[in-house]
């Protein structure tokens, strides 16, 4: 059901912002079937009042839900107008006043000017009939003024992924963390602007980081692999608040490399994101209230009954199969039927693993060692780190989920190496005497290579020299000697 047309002609100013405060008050009753009891306890009404205002919206439309002009509204009722705007003057004043003061002061000026004294409950009529807009403004501040009553531009996507929005909120359900204690988890999600379809998010008990940022992209950008949930690919626009886990100069890079514009809201004008917020608001009203563990805020601490990953399977279970299926009441089509229809094409990054090296911000260096990579008090195996071993290695990891890191090697992905501890899929005895033994090989050959190359290299430089050429020469002649003359015994 859509907003009903205001009958302009018959309601003043104050009696359509009332009215239209009272219609919000009953859309989740109206449109999303949340029980009217529900609603009175969310607002702290009495049922009987709901019950009032919807008969009349449904027999009247919006003008049933104003209130009834009063006939002498706006006349003194023979209280001068300096007294009426002695009164107003009075309630606008900051920190605010009780009607009770402003009536006691206003019968002594009232007595030195030669008024009637008002009544207390005329007093009260005219503090009540102020505008809403100039009490904020007086009480508030500019600020709150903006968040209530400035006129707003609303950003309109014109196809799916055109645009996205994120943000973070508490939830007001205890769950168990890790060691067993009650916590309140908190939430991350993306939406796609055009058909109101969640594309991704996060359930965590840690607060929001830019790391929550990145592992929530990684979720909605890639394929998923529940056949129910169809979206994906990268978007044109992701449009977030000004929170330091969001304009981290990391996500500004993560934005430039894969073709995606940052748009922030104003500081501390967060209305924009108004659609995301409706989703957080329809998680409680929708989801929360029927889980164990409901804590609103202002009622005593509920018990915690589900584990986050339990909590997680149900939160899941209902936005695929029941929020993602209901007809949005702006949009007026199913969010899944609005992001599938069209043939819309998805712009996909080229690999999970070049997803992972933009988006995963936890990193750390680690050397490699014989029997994997030490981290956390735990060891991570995988066959690739055995041609690795005592070298320097990047990894990163999701701290929501440490059964496996993802490895990388001079900018280059090589594996997801695995916790026996902390996961289900393990590497065996087998595969590591395998990759050891072929890495074993692979080193035996190169060392082989190299050597047979440096034998080469070394018998030609030291070779003995080649043995000198033996030249035979002839004997010089003997020339003939004067026989001498010897003594007789010769």
């Amino acid at each position: 059901m859509g907003e009903p047309s205001i009958p302009l002609t018959t309601l003043s100013e104050a009696q359509r912002r009332q009215a239209l405060e009272r219609f919000a008050v009953l859309r989740p009753a109206l449109e999303e079937g949340v029980s009217q009891t529900q609603i009175a306890r969310d607002h702290q009404m009495s049922l009987s009042t709901v019950q009032r205002w919807i008969k009349s919206y449904r027999e009247k439309g919006l003008a049933g839900l104003a209130p009834a002009a009063r006939s002498d509204k706006g006349k003194s009722r023979s209280l001068p107008e300096q007294a009426i705007t002695l009164v107003e003057g009075l309630a606008l004043q900051t920190p605010p006043r009780s009607a009770a003061a402003i009536h006691r002061q206003v019968v002594e000026i009232a007595k030195d000017q030669g008024w009637k004294p008002p009544s207390y409950e005329r007093v009260r009529q005219i503090i009540k009939n102020l505008d809403p807009a100039l009490t904020t403004l007086a009480h508030q501040g500019a600020a709150a003024y903006r968040e209530a009553f400035d006129l707003l531009y609303r950003r309109e996507a014109t196809h799916a992924n055109a645009m996205w929005q994120a943000d973070h909120t508490p939830l007001d359900v205890m769950l168990l963390d890790e060691e067993g204690k009650p916590a309140k988890p908190y939430l991350t999600a993306i939406e796609d602007d055009y058909s109101r379809l969640i594309v991704g998010y996060r359930l965590s008990f840690q607060a929001a980081t830019a790391l929550t940022t990145a592992l929530t992209l990684r979720q909605a950008i890639w394929s998923k692999d529940d056949p129910r949930w169809s979206a994906c690919g990268i978007p044109t626009v992701f449009y977030t608040d000004h929170g330091s886990d969001f304009t981290s100069k990391h996500l500004e890079q993560v934005a430039g490399d894969i073709g995606m514009e940052l748009v922030f809201s104003k500081i501390g004008v967060p209305r924009g994101r108004g659609k995301v917020e409706r989703f957080f608001r329809s998680v409680d009203q929708l989801f929360l209230q029927d889980v164990p563990g409901y804590s609103p805020k202002g009622y005593p601490e509920a018990k915690a009954v589900f584990t986050l990953p339990a909590f997680e399977q149900r939160f899941r279970k209902w936005l695929l199969e029941d929020f993602h299926h209901r007809v949005h009441s702006e949009t007026g089509f199913i969010p899944k039927d609005r992001w599938e229809a069209g043939g819309y094409v998805p712009r996909m990054p080229t690999s999970l693993e070049q997803l992972d090296l933009l988006l995963l911000t936890v990193a750390k260096t680690r050397r490699v060692q014989q029997d994997g990579i030490h981290f956390q008090n735990h060891r991570y195996m995988d066959i690739t780190l055995a041609a690795f071993v005592k070298e320097e290695v990047l990894i990163r990891y999701d701290p929501a989920d440490m059964g496996e890191i993802h490895v990388f090697y001079r900018d280059r992905f090589l594996c997801r190496a695995i916790c026996a501890e902390l996961s289900d899929r393990k590497v065996t005895l087998k595969e590591i005497e395998q990759a050891r033994t072929a890495r074993r090989k692979q080193v035996r050959a190169e060392l082989n290579t190299r050597e047979a190359m440096v034998n080469r290299y070394v018998e030609m430089h030291h070779a003995p020299p080649p043995p000198p050429k033996t030249v035979v020469t002839e004997p010089a002649p003997v020339e003939a000697r004067t026989k001498l003359k010897r003594y007789i015994n010769d």
